[in-house]
């Protein structure tokens, strides 16, 4: 498939992707599309940027074209499920720019603003339901919304979802669906717990994967700066400061971790403004159309907006925390080189986050060049790459654990030493106020009888 023509979708919808200037489908969308206007349940598997909103929404309308009809009131005929608000915001704008030359009403169901707007809007029914999981029972439990209408069922990043604890509620969702609907599931990663989602909701489907599980795009520079804790925030400031940057989107791992971050770039004179969770839909919506404009290039988020932010023009992503979940890593710097461009992704690593980083290369099966800018950089303490790369032999590593626990390996006939002290404690005054204290426990016996048969 070279051309969106090739789909056989509808003149309306063509002429709005040449509107959009959509020239030639992604993978994607080559190998989705078709599966869906065969009306086959489909799990895909494409990291973040390839167009999966474009491969469900083109067929999903052209269906909602061809058998037009009215839908119930309080219900839809199609439901979206995605993780965050960002990202419900932009599925739903592109289900809008995609059908702009067809009658087909849509809605948006997201936590973070009124309740009543969405009840308004669900009252005569609509084509097209982008939602939240937790604002969108909130309306079925309020009798707003009724979902045994439903046609098709589209699940966004469903591995995020999962990741955020949605999965309780996907489930109470699925419930109230009837069981002849098209089902869709789309995700970066495919773990176990979404594999086995899959197989309870989708009926023999078509499995597409585009490009490996967890990886990253290969436009993408990624760099490892091994940093001290307290250094990170002069570091960040150093990068932003020295970097030919046109959109940089910093992450961290809490909402008071990105306004810290805020407040010291402010001080050292770079304008940022944070986004995650605290913030009122409307504060959130202000600062994207910002970033989005060029009046704001330094943006600090949390993992709310991993995969919720698609602008045109981040050329950096900046790690300030890394995250302990090695998934999320192949999101955040997805939201750089999208559409074919170029980015760079730059990561500080402290001494705590070292089992991260390494979680992280071995999710991506490759190894990050890192740049040691440590205060007192440990000689003795090989780097995480050189760790992972220079593994000793199984008799050799043994050997480090006994001396790391204070054992040296045994020798034929030598009695085994006795245990030392924990690593970190100097093993003569440990063993010295080992046997003070077993000298002082012994007296404290003789003078007072055995502690056990006294009374306190």
């Amino acid at each position: 498939m070279t051309s969106f023509h090739d789909f056989g979708l509808v003149e309306p919808i063509t002429r709005a992707l040449a509107e959009e200037k959509y020239v030639a489908p992604t993978p994607i969308q080559t190998q989705t599309i078709p599966a869906v206007l065969s009306r086959r349940d489909v799990i895909g598997i494409a990291q973040t940027g390839t167009g999966k909103t474009a491969a469900f929404a083109l067929p999903i309308l052209h269906h909602l074209v061809t058998n037009r009809r009215r839908p119930e009131h309080k219900t839809c005929r199609t439901l979206v499920l995605s993780p965050t608000r960002e990202l419900s915001s932009q599925i739903v704008d592109s289900f809008r720019a995609y059908g702009r030359h067809v009658r087909i009403s849509s809605a948006l169901v997201i936590g973070g603003v009124s309740m009543g707007a969405q009840v308004r809007a669900l009252q005569n029914g609509v084509d097209v339901l982008v939602a939240t999981p937790g604002r969108l029972l909130d309306l079925v439990t309020s009798n707003a919304l009724r979902l045994g209408q439903v046609e098709f069922l589209v699940l966004d990043e469903a591995d995020r979802m999962l990741d955020m604890g949605f999965i309780h509620d996907i489930r109470k969702i699925v419930a109230k669906l009837p069981a002849q609907r098209q089902t869709l599931m789309f995700s970066a990663t495919m773990p176990r717990a979404i594999t086995e989602l899959a197989d309870q909701m989708l009926r023999n489907p078509a499995k597409v994967a585009v490009t490996p599980v967890a990886s990253t795009v290969d436009s993408v520079e990624q760099r490892i700066f091994l940093v001290d804790r307290a250094d990170k925030p002069a570091m960040l400031a150093e990068i932003l400061q020295g970097e030919s940057i046109d959109r940089a989107l910093v992450f961290t791992r809490t909402k008071h971790g990105a306004d810290k971050v805020v407040r010291g770039l402010i001080k050292a004179g770079i304008t940022a403004h944070a986004i995650h969770g605290n913030k009122s839909q409307n504060q959130r919506e202000r600062v994207l159309a910002a970033f989005r404009n060029g009046h704001v290039r330094t943006l600090v988020a949390t993992d709310i907006a991993a995969r919720g932010i698609d602008v045109v023009g981040i050329s950096h992503v900046v790690n300030f925390d890394l995250p302990n979940v090695p998934e999320t890593y192949v999101h955040r710097i997805g939201r750089t080189a999208r559409a074919g461009a170029a980015g760079v992704a730059i990561s500080l690593c402290d001494s705590e986050e070292a089992a991260y980083l390494r979680d992280i290369e071995k999710l991506i099966r490759m190894s990050v060049p890192a740049t040691d800018r440590r205060s007192s950089p440990r000689q003795a303490q090989p780097s995480t790459m050189q760790h992972r790369l220079t593994r000793p032999p199984a008799d050799a590593a043994r050997n480090q654990r006994q001396r790391g626990r204070g054992n040296a390996p045994r020798k034929q006939g030598r009695p085994q030493q006795p245990r030392k002290a924990p690593s970190g404690i100097n093993a003569v005054p440990f063993l010295h106020r080992n046997a003070q204290l077993g000298h002082n426990t012994q007296s404290r016996r003789r003078e007072h009888g055995n502690p056990k048969n006294s009374v306190q």
